[in-house]
């Protein structure tokens, strides 16, 4: 028997031998390289938190004691220590296990996860609540230093500090993000890891005073103190200057190293930082040497690292890399700013053809948003590329700071609608309806890969702030013979019938082709419009196919509520015009991990299902 197929729920770890527990590491890498190399999902991050998440279940009681996720795209291995091993063989598969924390999956997940920098506000609240209600348990926040860059882990931390209550923060230090991390904070951490005469001066005090009576309690209160000594040999102890203890640095693969730290931990009262240094990818050597690209991946092969699906066709990220590239050429006011997803974004290219004009801020989306502002203000013309569901935490920067001045700023906004495995988190169905409700703020979807560079140079002409939004994977190339001028504010015909009239939005164009060729099938007339302009709409051309067909039909990938369908709804009716309308978009809900073809068949975008709905809606007109 493996030492895995002994870990069956919760605490099993706690009943394994030194020997076992010598062997667990390896057992789990091995399980998760081999189910991970068939189903795709967060592999580096994973195999570089083993021992740090073992020693966590030694430590601490589930589901008694709390423990939180930061992102939660490395809480693999506690999966797997909680009993859901068997569970991995449909990880982030409709209707399977998700790839992040999730309260519905497990009583030992206290917190839902996907994004950055949330873990220690949401452990304060959990350890403050402990202390009004008069509970015992520890509660653990689990960070990495990437997601420190993020404002609202200072936030919390300024909080912690003057709450005092009793919280561990365990900072999972392995010099990543996703990509490499950068700034101050990077630079201060790694002034940390090698201050060995502090460190060795430390171990050498601490190991003498223990040996002497009453030595315990002495190291005790030096831990609690802030040490003068500390404060010299480490410059900028800005932990500690904040009022909250630090341990560490220590070895995050050492497993005896860990749960005596984590022990210590749980003794100091107040707030307390665990420096633990990791290794991303640990375990794995491709991972090991490309940590970024097995951040998330797809089904590899285990003996070459290499993707099993090829890519053969450019996708949206693509198309946009080698635009934005070919812009800056032409204009050196254009900048490019990324929150840490140089790689994911398509920037690595702008970054090493024109590194003075490139921007990596951190996981800092907040603040991305608002340096677009001063470098627009200044005189440039910033484009931020971003994920759709990450441009969220920007949102109060973008109507204050962008669009109340009116300022040129282009947000190139990739992963925009149903993004697939990543699930709710990560589904940016909502970029239509928050961006669209702000003054001075166009939105525009392309079609398809040549009418998005098309757009992208149309978002470098204006004066005022611009989003263009679009999907992840593979760039839709037909519709190649439609490739008229972007006008403003105007949509396009590609289709002018009679009956029934359908305004496409952006990737949704590609599935109202398939609708309208089923709907000829079927013997139906149908005009097929890309929308091309969500804000401002396109007035004329809703008027127009409003007076001509019996049924609008819209679509779109983003919430109905606040999305394009909506607006032209109630543009129509307030000039009174009583076509009837027909919606597809996403109900009032947050939509699961699984691929976007099974989301689509579940929430009705699809094409059978949509065609099946607008032939069952135009009989009743």
């Amino acid at each position: 028997m493996s030492v895995l197929d002994r870990i069956n729920q919760p605490n099993d770890i706690k009943y394994l031998s030194e020997t076992q527990l010598e062997e667990l590491p390896g057992e789990i890498r091995q399980f998760l390289i081999e189910h991970l190399s068939k189903t795709g999902g967060h592999l580096a991050s994973n195999l570089g938190a083993v021992e740090l998440t073992m020693a966590l279940h030694l430590v601490l009681n589930f589901p008694e004691d709390k423990l939180i996720w930061d992102v939660g795209h490395q809480s693999y291995t506690h999966k797997i220590l909680t009993g859901r091993k068997n569970e991995f063989d449909h990880l982030r598969q409709l209707d399977g296990m998700s790839g992040f924390p999730k309260r519905s999956e497990s009583d030992c997940d206290c917190f839902d996860t996907g994004h950055s920098s949330t873990s220690i506000s949401a452990g304060l609240g959990f350890a403050r609540a402990r202390d009004l209600l008069g509970e015992d348990y520890n509660v653990v926040s689990v960070i990495g230093d990437g997601a420190l860059t993020g404002g609202m882990a200072f936030e919390a931390l300024n909080n912690a500090a003057e709450l005092n209550t009793n919280l561990i923060i365990v900072l999972n230090d392995n010099k990543m993000s996703i990509s490499e991390n950068v700034g101050g904070l990077s630079q201060h951490l790694a002034s940390l890891r090698t201050a060995e005469a502090y460190q060795e001066f430390k171990s050498g005090v601490h190991s003498s005073l223990e040996r002497l009576p009453y030595g315990e309690r002495v190291v005790r209160r030096i831990r609690k103190t802030k040490s003068s000594l500390k404060q010299l040999l480490i410059p900028g102890m800005i932990f500690e200057n904040m009022g909250v203890t630090y341990l560490g640095p220590v070895d995050g693969h050492n497993l005896n190293d860990m749960v005596r730290i984590l022990q210590e931990a749980k003794k100091v009262n107040g707030p307390v930082v665990v420096h633990v240094q990791t290794e991303k990818g640990l375990g794995y050597l491709p991972a090991e040497e490309h940590p970024a690209h097995f951040h998330g991946t797809g089904p590899f092969d285990i003996a070459t690292g290499k993707a099993l699906a090829k890519k053969e066709k450019a996708t949206y990220t693509d198309v946009f890399s080698t635009v934005i590239c070919k812009i800056a050429a032409k204009n050196d006011e254009v900048v490019a700013i990324t929150a840490a997803m140089a790689d994911g974004t398509g920037l690595k290219r702008f970054r090493s053809e024109y590194p003075a004009r490139f921007f990596d801020v951190g996981i800092a989306e907040g603040h991305a948003v608002t340096f677009a502002a001063g470098l627009a203000a200044a005189g440039l013309h910033p484009v931020f590329a971003v994920y759709s569901s990450f441009l969220q935490r920007g949102f109060d920067q973008v109507v204050h700071d962008v669009c109340m001045q009116n300022l040129p700023v282009v947000f190139a906004i990739d992963r925009a609608g149903l993004v697939g495995a990543d699930g709710e988190t990560h589904q940016g169905v909502f970029d239509l309806s928050y961006m669209g409700m702000i003054p001075n703020m166009t939105v525009l979807a392309p079609k398809n890969k040549w009418e998005l560079a098309d757009m992208l140079r149309f978002a470098f002409r204006q004066n005022g702030p611009v989003a263009v939004r679009y999907p992840r994977g593979t760039a839709y190339d037909g519709l190649k013979e439609h490739r008229a001028p972007i006008c403003y504010g105007k949509s396009e015909w590609l289709c002018e019938e009679m009956q029934i009239a359908i305004f496409a939005v952006g990737n949704m164009v590609e599935e109202a082709v398939k609708v309208h060729e089923i709907l000829h099938e079927r013997g139906y007339d149908c005009s097929l419009i890309n929308v091309r302009f969500v804000k401002p709409l396109d007035q004329e051309t809703l008027l127009k196919a409003a007076k001509e067909h019996l049924l609008i039909v819209t679509m779109e990938e983003n919430v109905l509520r606040g999305g394009f369908g909506y607006a032209a709804a109630a543009f129509l009716s307030a000039s009174n015009v009583n076509t009837k309308v027909l919606h597809f978009g996403i109900d009032d809900q947050f939509v699961q991990h699984g691929t976007v073809s099974q989301l689509h068949e579940r929430i009705g975008l699809d094409a059978q299902s949509m065609a099946e709905k607008i032939i069952e809606t135009y009989k009743t007109i």
